[in-house]
This record gives C-alpha cells, sequence and structure tokens, in this order.
C-alpha cells in the first residue's frame, strides 16, 4: 500500500488504496495482480520515480519505505493558497518501467453519515468499503442496536423517591465537590454503565501519560479556579505550594484571594472572613469603580496571592513573593456584597527608568469591557500627578503591546483633533500627556503619521484616522469607563 498526503490545507490523513475501491468490477482481478505492491517492487519503483513525470507522495523519512503511513494534523500544515486536490498514486512496476495512475477517488461523504465531507482517515467511507450513500442509511445492525438501547433506557424507574432524593441531598451537603454525585436511578443502567466504561478508560489514559512521564508527580494540574461567582479556566502554569498544584481545582476567596482545596473549606472561610474590599487606602471612586493603594511591605501576604494569581492568566510575569518594593493599584467594583475584583497593575516604589507599570492584568471576567484601558490611563494619571514621563516596563507582552499600542493611539488622535496650531512638538506632545516620547514616535510610526521631506520630520494630520476615531467615540455609551483626574485622592509617596 502506498501512501500520501493532501496538498489542499484540510486534514486528509495518508491513507491506503486497495483494489476493491476501483470503479470498474470487470478488471477487478487483474487490478489486483497488478497493483499489489510488495517490498520488493515499492523499492524498485521507488527507484525509477526520478525519472516519471507523474508526480510522487512526498517521503518522509530517508530509509522509510514509500508504503508507511503517517497522520497529518491541521496544525502541521504549512498555510498553502487553495490548489485542486491532487491524490495519491499508487506506483507499480509495468512494461517500460512506466508509473501509471491506478485509483482515483472522491473525499465526498462522512462515515457517520452527518457530514458531507471527511478530513481524516477515520472518517472516510470509501477506506471502510462503504459508500456514502450507504453511511446515510442505517444497516439492518444498527437499527437492531439501536431497538436493543431503547428497549433498555425504558427500564429506568420513572423517578426517585422521597428517602432517595433526602439521601442524593444529605450526600451533596456532607461532601459538596469533593465527591461525585450518588448516580443511581437517575438514568437507565445502560447509561450508567456506559458513563463507567468511559470514566475508567479516562482513568487508565492518565495513568499512561503519567508513567510515560508525560504528566509529573508535583506538576501543576491547576485548570479552573473558582473565584467569586466565576469559575475561571486557568491559562498558564503557578507556582502555587506543591499540595495545592496538583488539585484540579482551586477555591479562592475574592476578597482576601485566600487559596483552599474544597468547598467546604471556602463556604467556612467566607461565613468568617471580615474583608470587603483590598487591603490599603482607597484613593480613587467614581461610582461604583474604585482604587485601591496596597503596599507590598505592609501588605505582603495579599500582594503575594495577588501576583499567584495574576501568573494564571500570564505567561511571562516572574514576580511572586518579593513584593515589598512595589505599590499595587487594585481597581474594583462595589455592590452590595463588597469591592470585587477587575483588575491591578504594580509599579516600583523607586524607578530610576520612570517605569509607571510593572504588571498589569484584567480578570477575565472583565476582558473586553474597557477596564485594560481604564487601568493604562490611570497609570499615566497617577504620572501627571508626579509631574513625570511614564513608560511601561519592557519587555511587553503580545497583548500589552496591542493594548498600550491602542492606548496611544487614542491619546495621540484626541491631542491631534484638539491641536489647532501649525507647528507641533513631540517633547510637547509627551509632557502633556506622560507618554514617553520614544513610544509616541512608535506609535505616530504605526500609523504612517510620521514623514521625514526635505531634511526635516514632518507629523501628517491623517483626516480619515481622526474622524474614525470619532465615530468610535460617539458610538460608546460606556461613558463611566473613563477616568475622572477630579475622583483622584493622592499624593505621590516620598520614598519607601
Amino acid at each position: 500500500r502506498n501512501a500520501g498526503s493532501s496538498s489542499d490545507g484540510t486534514e486528509d490523513s495518508d491513507f491506503s488504496t486497495d483494489p476493491e475501491h476501483t470503479d470498474s468490477s470487470e478488471s477487478d482481478a487483474t487490478s489486483r495482480r497488478s497493483a499489489r505492491v510488495t517490498r520488493s517492487s515499492a523499492r524498485l519503483s521507488q527507484s525509477s520515480q526520478d525519472s516519471s513525470p507523474v508526480r510522487n507522495p512526498p517521503s518522509f523519512g530517508a530509509e522509510e519505505p514509500v508504503y508507511s503511513t503517517r497522520r497529518v494534523t491541521r496544525s502541521q500544515q504549512q498555510p498553502a493558497p487553495v490548489t485542486p486536490k491532487k491524490y495519491p498514486l499508487r506506483q507499480t512496476r509495468s512494461s517500460g518501467s512506466e508509473t501509471e495512475q491506478v485509483v482515483d477517488f472522491s473525499d465526498r461523504g462522512h462515515l457517520t453519515g452527518k457530514h458531507e465531507r471527511h478530513f481524516s482517515i477515520s472518517g472516510c467511507p470509501l477506506y471502510h468499503n462503504l459508500s456514502a450513500d450507504e453511511c446515510k442509511a442505517p444497516t439492518e445492525r444498527q437499527l437492531r442496536y439501536k431497538e436493543k438501547v431503547a428497549e433498555l433506557r425504558k427500564k429506568r424507574n420513572s423517578g426517585l423517591s422521597k428517602e432517595q432524593k433526602e439521601k442524593y441531598m444529605e450526600h451533596r451537603q456532607t461532601y459538596g465537590n469533593t465527591r461525585e454525585p450518588l448516580l443511581e436511578n437517575l438514568t437507565s443502567e445502560y447509561d450508567l454503565e456506559l458513563f463507567r466504561r468511559a470514566q475508567a478508560r479516562a482513568s487508565e489514559d492518565l495513568e499512561k501519560l503519567r508513567l510515560q512521564g508525560q504528566i509529573t508527580e508535583g506538576s501543576n494540574m491547576i485548570k479552573t479556579i473558582a473565584f467569586g461567582r466565576y469559575e475561571l479556566d486557568t491559562w498558564y502554569h503557578s507556582p502555587y505550594p506543591e499540595e495545592y498544584a496538583r488539585l484540579g481545582r482551586l477555591y479562592m476567596c475574592e476578597f482576601c484571594l485566600k487559596y483552599m482545596k474544597s468547598q467546604t473549606i471556602l463556604r467556612r472561610h467566607m461565613a468568617k472572613c471580615v474583608w470587603k474590599h483590598p487591603p490599603g487606602d482607597e484613593i480613587y471612586r467614581k461610582g461604583s469603580i474604585s482604587v485601591f493603594e496596597v503596599d507590598g511591605k505592609k501588605n505582603k501576604i495579599y500582594c503575594q496571592n495577588l501576583c499567584l494569581l495574576a501568573k494564571l492568566f500570564l505567561d511571562h510575569k516572574t514576580l511572586y513573593y518579593d513584593v515589598e518594593p512595589f505599590l499595587f493599584y487594585v481597581m474594583t467594583e462595589a455592590d452590595n456584597t463588597g469591592c470585587h475584583l477587575i483588575g491591578y497593575f504594580s509599579k516600583e516604589k523607586n524607578s530610576f527608568l520612570n517605569y509607571n507599570v510593572s504588571c498589569i492584568l484584567t480578570m477575565p471576567q472583565y476582558m473586553r469591557q474597557g477596564y485594560g484601558k481604564m487601568l493604562i490611563d490611570f497609570s499615566y494619571l497617577l504620572s501627571k500627578v508626579e509631574e513625570k514621563v511614564g513608560s511601561p516596563e519592557r519587555p511587553l507582552s503580545d497583548l500589552g503591546l496591542i493594548s498600550y499600542r491602542s492606548y496611544w493611539k487614542e491619546v495621540l488622535l484626541r491631542y491631534l483633533h484638539n491641536f489647532q496650531g501649525k507647528e507641533i512638538s513631540i517633547k510637547e506632545i509627551s509632557q502633556e500627556t506622560a507618554v514617553n516620547p520614544v513610544d509616541i514616535v512608535s506609535t505616530l510610526q504605526a500609523l504612517q503619521m510620521l514623514k521625514y521631506w526635505k531634511g526635516k520630520h514632518l507629523v501628517l494630520k491623517r483626516q480619515d484616522l481622526i474622524d474614525e476615531w470619532i465615530a468610535k467615540e460617539a458610538k460608546r455609551s460606556n461613558s463611566n469607563k473613563i477616568m475622572d483626574p477630579s475622583c483622584l485622592k493622592w499624593t505621590p509617596p516620598k520614598g519607601t
């Protein structure tokens, strides 16, 4: 059998073709004799491929014979322009050592009958000696199996008795999410048995991965965290203590950020936790939005927990426990239950390079709502009060660069919209907006608004970009997502 890969960028796997798949049944025996490829004939045909005008399937290894197969996934393929699909050719020894095309077949249809096209070998009807029409029409065996399953599911009890319901509720209150709920009488015995088999198979697969070293004991297996009324999927590894890191889920108090192992412990903690907002001084409040300034030296445990939480959603963060040289500015949204964490940014108490942000994070449940831009704007608002020019700490992450570039673009377009003079200075823009001149120049270049002409640098006032920004500002209804300098009650700290 010969293997070849699809060349149209789909997920068609390499597959083998048999003589039974030819359209003509009359030449079945003849094609079977001429198309059967042995190891020796494959090597001989491979030697004749260099002079053959027919394109051959790619070889994936220097010593690998052409009849080997290899699964090609969508992620492994390079993006390429759409070209007509080319199917693999069977190379045979014939008179004159010429190569010939034996089978050409379509990839239409899917083995399940639910799709018009398949993208893998497991879904190819032809590979399973079926046609697309046969897949869509259930066989007698399938119909009998379906009737059998229906009969088994009819044996399910109509409902739970009062005693059973009380037993279920008692079990749930006792163990919470630390134990599997009682499943008896909830469904048919047939479905419950299927579920148990799937559970056993999944545990065996995980054990195999652990034995192969792909999952090591003590590695971070935290997949989700229970945070207030949200359940958040984590993105990256965070160096929590080993006894917590091996758990699949962490439970956190959204006010003091203490992390716990179970729902029961969290429930007991919430009953006696007196925190309803971050520690430190509230330096900004407008409506339900507040910002608290937290000193890493005075509230060390809280800031460490905040950094560990942030690392679950940041890839390049390296600061976890050395929080004393930093100030943390935590943004919250208040309701009748307390101040809920939106995001935060940290900055050094004494930065020699005038960095106004060391690390910035918006919680996933508040992303794409304008809060990230509010945090960036607030960091520059503090720089204006300090009468300094600020800039985020380098290097910026991919998401950080996108957020900052968007913010710098709005600041520059707003400044140019209100500017009435004929000569403009980068230094004046920097002093008025507190944005570093390097960031201003890079943003102007990205917007193609900075040109060099006759020995001078010119700033082009592109009216199309300004009009686009004005239209976008007019559509925004979240006027409360703008930082108000009059609501800031803060004086710069005078050292550590």
